[in-house]
């Protein structure tokens, strides 16, 4: 149950179950059972509020009263909308709810502090918003003060983009239907949902073979298995291309990282005044010398050398954009993150035409935020989604794109998309990209795919985060956390 459906598809996924003979008001009654069944599971029995919307979500919140009220739970009904708006099997719903319907106008009144509510249900917007929620809406749920469940997403949020289109409800809980939407799991939508439930309400899983999603939530990796006959240079040779000689940590955080992840060799390549810095600090990571872009180029020829990462702390300009193009003309698969990225700022089309002339070599781009701002200027003010920014961006570089951030998005350019999500607050420190760089090159080296290693290195960049028992990190402290994952 990975797959991410849009609004659009899971409506897709609704009509399709209704074709196969399944009803669109058994699929309401369903899940406004779920609904019912998470709060008489989470909630004592208690004054309840369930508020009405005119749609679908309305007809969803209809069921849940009249199940807790079957319960013997006392619940109040509020709408937002004239009874004689409602249509189809939000209506049908409606006309079996006997009891008094409250405006939603009397919230929060006289009629709330006789009958103040110890839970709300939130069923007055669905996924598919197309308008804004009214503020003050929202200031009178908050004002009860009391826990809220959200039927399908918080009233307010787009189920697609995972941004508010107005004000926004801030639920303790959601429950949603079949599949998450990406406002589930992208930043705000994540936060103000609470926890997510997913409940099952008949839909059989064969109807994806028809939606045919492309947006997954990631999951840990099965990593590739070391053979009994295994050497080093049959686990993978990563060469992380160094800073100079008072900007080398980045670099070293990167190698050590490429070797907890299980690359059999490990070098970091660069001129010598930096290398001698190094060979203080590390013992197992080779060091090797390249002071001009003619050695790099000697260097990536050698056949048992397979991923490069370039960037870290590597400096911004001319000399290393040269260095970035020689790499990807060497038959080696590529990280570029950090440095290596803003160094093409105002010279994109450079990059990308490089990573394009050999699309068989994969090649994975890095960015937070502001280096996708530099990357891809045209992308930056998009009212379109993470993931749709995510992918736009893969296919016009031709590249893996892991967009960073809380809600990390991975894309290539054949739409493929997964959005990460466990990785704690915690990993926001200085560093903490260069060892997810360094996974994804150690990944990389073992013979990954650059979709499955990128994805595969966020979520082990998460895990790693989530062991450490810190309040608060340092990137070191994630080097002896990687590692320890299941293997094919």
């Amino acid at each position: 149950m990975h797959e991410i459906l849009t609004p659009v598809e899971m409506y897709q996924a609704d009509a399709l179950a209704v074709a196969s003979g399944d009803t669109s008001l058994r699929l309401m009654e369903e899940a406004g059972r779920a609904v019912a069944d998470e709060i008489m599971r989470r909630f004592k029995k208690c004054r309840v509020a369930v508020i009405c919307g005119p749609g679908n979500n309305g007809g969803d919140g209809f069921v849940v009263a009249r199940l807790l009220a079957t319960r013997k739970w006392p619940v109040d009904l509020f709408l937002t909308a004239e009874a004689a708006a409602l249509r189809g099997d939000a209506a049908k719903m409606f006309k079996r709810w006997k009891r008094r319907v409250h405006p939603f106008v009397e919230f929060g009144t006289r009629f709330e502090r006789r009958y103040k509510p110890q839970l709300i249900v939130d069923a007055i917007f669905g996924a598919g918003l197309n308008r804004e929620m009214p503020a003050t809406w929202i200031d009178t749920l908050a004002a009860a003060e009391v826990p809220v469940v959200a039927i399908d997403v918080p009233s307010g949020l787009d189920g697609l983009t995972g941004r508010p289109v107005g004000a926004c409800v801030k639920a303790d809980l959601t429950v949603t239907f079949f599949r998450k939407k990406p406002g589930h799991l992208l930043v705000p939508g994540r936060g103000l949902c609470g926890e997510v439930v997913v409940a099952d309400i008949g839909i059989a899983a064969a109807v994806l073979d028809t939606v045919r999603p492309m947006l997954w939530e990631n999951t840990p990796p099965l990593l590739p298995a070391i053979a009994s006959d295994s050497h080093k240079y049959k686990r993978g040779h990563a060469v992380v291309w160094s800073g100079p000689e008072f900007a080398t940590g980045a670099a070293r955080l990167a190698a050590m990282a490429a070797a907890r992840a299980g690359a059999g060799l490990v070098s970091i390549a660069g001129p010598a005044t930096a290398l001698r810095i190094h060979a203080a600090h590390v013992s197992s990571i080779m060091l090797r010398v390249a002071e001009s872009e003619a050695e790099l180029k000697t260097l990536l020829e050698n056949k048992l050398i397979n991923a490069v990462c370039m960037g870290p702390a590597a400096g911004v300009g001319l000399l290393l954009r040269r260095d970035v193009l020689a790499s990807l003309q060497a038959d080696v698969a590529c990280v570029l993150d950090a440095d290596a990225l803003t160094s093409f700022e105002g010279h994109a089309p450079a990059l990308f035409e490089a990573i394009k002339a050999n699309l068989m070599r994969p090649a994975v781009l890095t960015p937070h935020e502001g280096e996708f701002l530099r990357l891809f200027p045209g992308l930056t003010n998009s009212p379109d989604s993470k993931v749709e920014r995510a992918r736009r961006a893969a296919t016009l570089s031709g590249a893996i794109v892991l967009l960073k951030g809380a809600d990390t998005v991975i894309a290539a350019p054949d739409g493929r998309a997964k959005i990460n999500t466990n990785a704690p607050a915690k990993l926001a420190t200085a560093g903490s990209g260069d060892v997810l760089a360094g996974i994804i090159t150690g990944l990389l080296a073992q013979g990954m795919d650059g979709f499955d290693a990128a994805c595969a290195g966020a979520w082990m960049h998460g895990d790693a985060g989530k062991k450490v028992n810190r309040r608060s990190l340092i990137a070191e402290d994630l080097l002896d956390e990687i590692g320890n994952e299941k293997v094919l």
